[in-house]
């Protein structure tokens, strides 16, 4: 059973979210909190795996509620929810550790299947989204960051560097073991690695920071069979 904690500063979008997303029998809607100034309190309340969390809220945002619940010990799984596509805000989040987002208008069926790749530690973003909000970055991207990216990649070792840019590509361990010639098992001990020593949280971090350092490219155009 996957807990869900709710948050939105609407009502309405509560409620239906609590409609659409509880029937499932694989969910269990533990709680919902109105504003990021009440995350905190709510996670230690409810203890959920996954957090739906609305990007604009009056008194703190998403963004900053994401960036307080992911720097916790055992953080529960973020998902953001946006109006937008390509915006810095879900950008930021992503940064911050939020493991992907879901738009607001998204069909029921589509919201419960990105909870669910969450739980189960897959980020929800297909290589294609990736590569729009990593554009949508590129004018904005200043060279102090490029050259804090390089720095922080640098820890890594060349199988290391080898992984997290195909991290970066979109390909699935599977697809990973095939093109470095290991097994699978041995992809993961790297996708791990990489994660503790450049201190991120999930896959679509070590892509946008792959990125960052100028490793990746935008127009790259490979769809992973699966995560």
């Amino acid at each position: 059973m996957i807990r869900l904690l709710l948050v939105d500063d609407d009502p309405l979008v509560r409620a239906g979210l609590s409609l659409m997303l509880g029937g499932a029998e694989d969910i269990e809607i533990v709680g919902e909190a109105a504003d990021g100034t009440e995350v905190e309190a709510a996670v230690d309340r409810t203890r959920p795996d996954v957090v739906l969390m609305d990007i604009r809220m009056p008194s703190v945002d998403g963004l900053t509620a994401t960036e307080r619940l992911r720097g916790r010990p055992d953080a529960p799984q973020v998902v953001v929810l946006t109006t937008f596509h390509a915006d810095e805000q879900v950008l930021r989040a992503l940064r911050a550790g939020a493991a992907g987002f879901v738009l607001k208008d998204t069909p029921p069926a589509e919201i419960l299947a990105a909870v669910r790749r969450v739980a189960a530690g897959d980020p929800v973003l297909s290589p294609t989204v990736t590569r729009q909000l990593m554009a949508h970055a590129a004018g904005t991207a200043a060279d102090t960051r490029r050259a804090r990216a390089r720095e922080r990649i640098a820890a890594l070792n060349d199988r290391e560097r080898e992984v997290a840019v195909a991290v970066g590509q979109g390909l699935s361990n599977a697809e990973i073991a095939a093109a470095l010639y290991m097994s699978v098992a041995t992809v993961k001990t790297h996708v791990s690695r990489v994660l503790a020593k450049l201190d991120l949280n999930n896959r679509v971090q070590i892509a946008l920071l792959a990125y960052d350092a100028g490793l990746l490219e935008p127009t790259e155009e490979h769809e992973p069979d699966g995560h």
